[in-house]
Protein backbone atom coordinates (compact mmCIF):
# COMPACT_ATOMS: atom_id res chain seq x y z
CA UNK A 1 0.00 0.00 0.00
CA UNK A 2 1.49 3.60 -1.05
CA UNK A 3 0.17 6.59 0.82
CA UNK A 4 -0.03 9.76 -0.62
CA UNK A 5 -0.57 13.24 1.19
CA UNK A 6 -2.87 15.42 -0.43
CA UNK A 7 -2.50 19.48 0.90
CA UNK A 8 -4.80 21.01 -1.78
CA UNK A 9 -6.24 20.52 -4.73
CA UNK A 10 -2.96 21.19 -6.89
CA UNK A 11 -1.73 17.81 -5.47
CA UNK A 12 -4.74 16.49 -6.84
CA UNK A 13 -4.39 17.43 -10.40
CA UNK A 14 -0.94 16.36 -9.81
CA UNK A 15 -1.69 13.29 -8.38
CA UNK A 16 -4.52 12.55 -11.03
CA UNK A 17 -2.30 13.88 -13.77
CA UNK A 18 0.45 11.02 -12.53
CA UNK A 19 -1.69 8.54 -12.46
CA UNK A 20 -3.90 9.28 -16.13
CA UNK A 21 0.22 9.16 -17.90
CA UNK A 22 0.28 5.39 -16.46
CA UNK A 23 -3.16 4.32 -17.04
CA UNK A 24 -3.89 1.46 -20.29
CA UNK A 25 -6.40 -0.40 -21.61
CA UNK A 26 -8.59 -2.16 -19.12
CA UNK A 27 -7.20 -0.50 -15.88
CA UNK A 28 -10.41 -0.64 -13.36
CA UNK A 29 -9.85 2.41 -10.54
CA UNK A 30 -11.61 2.23 -7.35
CA UNK A 31 -12.29 5.31 -5.34
CA UNK A 32 -13.66 4.64 -1.88
CA UNK A 33 -14.26 7.72 0.24
CA UNK A 34 -16.92 9.60 2.56
CA UNK A 35 -19.08 12.20 0.84
CA UNK A 36 -16.94 14.93 0.11
CA UNK A 37 -13.57 13.25 0.26
CA UNK A 38 -12.91 14.28 -3.40
CA UNK A 39 -13.75 11.10 -5.59
CA UNK A 40 -15.09 13.21 -8.76
CA UNK A 41 -12.56 15.69 -8.20
CA UNK A 42 -9.74 13.54 -8.48
CA UNK A 43 -11.90 11.84 -11.19
CA UNK A 44 -11.93 15.04 -13.37
CA UNK A 45 -8.11 15.12 -13.58
CA UNK A 46 -7.95 11.39 -14.32
CA UNK A 47 -9.58 12.34 -17.50
CA UNK A 48 -8.17 15.77 -18.21
CA UNK A 49 -4.56 13.47 -17.76
CA UNK A 50 -5.71 11.46 -20.41
CA UNK A 51 -7.04 14.36 -22.95
CA UNK A 52 -10.95 14.04 -22.15
CA UNK A 53 -11.99 17.56 -23.56
CA UNK A 54 -16.02 17.05 -21.99
CA UNK A 55 -16.76 18.32 -19.22
CA UNK A 56 -16.93 15.39 -16.55
CA UNK A 57 -19.22 15.51 -13.01
CA UNK A 58 -20.77 12.94 -10.93
CA UNK A 59 -23.19 10.36 -13.15
CA UNK A 60 -24.99 9.71 -9.87
CA UNK A 61 -28.52 9.33 -11.48
CA UNK A 62 -27.09 7.99 -14.48
CA UNK A 63 -24.81 5.16 -12.69
CA UNK A 64 -22.62 5.98 -15.75
CA UNK A 65 -21.11 8.22 -18.00
CA UNK A 66 -18.77 7.63 -20.92
CA UNK A 67 -15.80 10.39 -22.32
CA UNK A 68 -14.28 8.91 -26.11
CA UNK A 69 -12.19 12.37 -26.77
CA UNK A 70 -9.42 11.33 -24.45
CA UNK A 71 -6.17 9.23 -25.44
CA UNK A 72 -8.11 6.30 -23.69
CA UNK A 73 -12.25 6.23 -23.35
CA UNK A 74 -13.11 6.92 -19.91
CA UNK A 75 -16.37 5.17 -18.27
CA UNK A 76 -17.49 6.96 -15.06
CA UNK A 77 -19.07 5.17 -12.59
CA UNK A 78 -20.90 6.44 -9.24
CA UNK A 79 -22.61 2.85 -7.76
CA UNK A 80 -23.85 4.72 -4.76
CA UNK A 81 -27.14 4.00 -5.75
CA UNK A 82 -26.73 0.16 -6.51
CA UNK A 83 -27.31 -2.27 -3.54
CA UNK A 84 -24.63 -5.19 -4.66
CA UNK A 85 -22.83 -6.22 -7.83
CA UNK A 86 -25.35 -7.89 -9.15
CA UNK A 87 -26.84 -4.83 -10.23
CA UNK A 88 -23.68 -3.64 -11.32
CA UNK A 89 -23.70 -6.53 -13.95
CA UNK A 90 -27.39 -5.68 -14.88
CA UNK A 91 -25.82 -2.08 -16.19
CA UNK A 92 -23.67 -3.68 -18.11
CA UNK A 93 -20.45 -2.81 -16.54
CA UNK A 94 -18.91 -5.96 -17.47
CA UNK A 95 -18.87 -4.38 -21.02
CA UNK A 96 -17.15 -1.52 -19.64
CA UNK A 97 -14.24 -3.38 -18.28
CA UNK A 98 -13.20 -5.05 -21.58
CA UNK A 99 -13.97 -2.20 -24.07
CA UNK A 100 -10.47 -1.04 -23.88
CA UNK A 101 -11.06 2.17 -21.80
CA UNK A 102 -10.09 2.98 -18.27
CA UNK A 103 -12.68 2.67 -15.56
CA UNK A 104 -13.54 5.01 -12.64
CA UNK A 105 -15.90 4.09 -10.04
CA UNK A 106 -16.86 6.30 -7.52
CA UNK A 107 -18.13 4.20 -4.77
CA UNK A 108 -17.02 0.78 -5.06
CA UNK A 109 -16.80 -0.48 -2.09
CA UNK A 110 -20.41 -1.16 -2.66
CA UNK A 111 -19.87 -3.20 -5.27
CA UNK A 112 -16.07 -4.87 -5.17
CA UNK A 113 -16.94 -8.43 -5.23
CA UNK A 114 -18.17 -7.33 -9.07
CA UNK A 115 -14.37 -6.00 -10.03
CA UNK A 116 -12.09 -7.98 -12.12
CA UNK A 117 -9.27 -9.83 -10.59
CA UNK A 118 -7.20 -6.45 -11.03
CA UNK A 119 -8.01 -3.20 -10.04
CA UNK A 120 -6.55 0.05 -8.63
CA UNK A 121 -7.86 0.97 -5.36
CA UNK A 122 -7.59 4.83 -3.45
CA UNK A 123 -9.30 4.75 -0.27
CA UNK A 124 -9.40 9.16 0.30
CA UNK A 125 -9.89 10.16 3.84
CA UNK A 126 -10.00 13.32 5.22
CA UNK A 127 -6.24 15.23 6.38
CA UNK A 128 -6.17 17.27 9.74
CA UNK A 129 -6.71 20.70 7.90
CA UNK A 130 -9.39 21.84 5.53
CA UNK A 131 -8.34 20.97 1.94
CA UNK A 132 -6.15 18.37 3.24
CA UNK A 133 -6.72 14.28 1.97
CA UNK A 134 -4.60 11.11 2.81
CA UNK A 135 -4.78 8.42 -0.42
CA UNK A 136 -4.26 4.93 0.84
CA UNK A 137 -3.50 3.49 -2.93
CA UNK A 138 -3.56 -0.53 -3.50
CA UNK A 139 -1.81 -1.34 -7.06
Amino acid sequence: MKTVNINNEQDTKKYGMELAASLKPGDVIALVGDLGTGKTTLTKYIAEGLGVKETVNSPTFTIVKEYRSGRLPLFHFDVYRLENEDELFEIGADEYFYDGGVCVIEWADKILEGLPEKYIRIDIEYGDNEGERIYRCTF
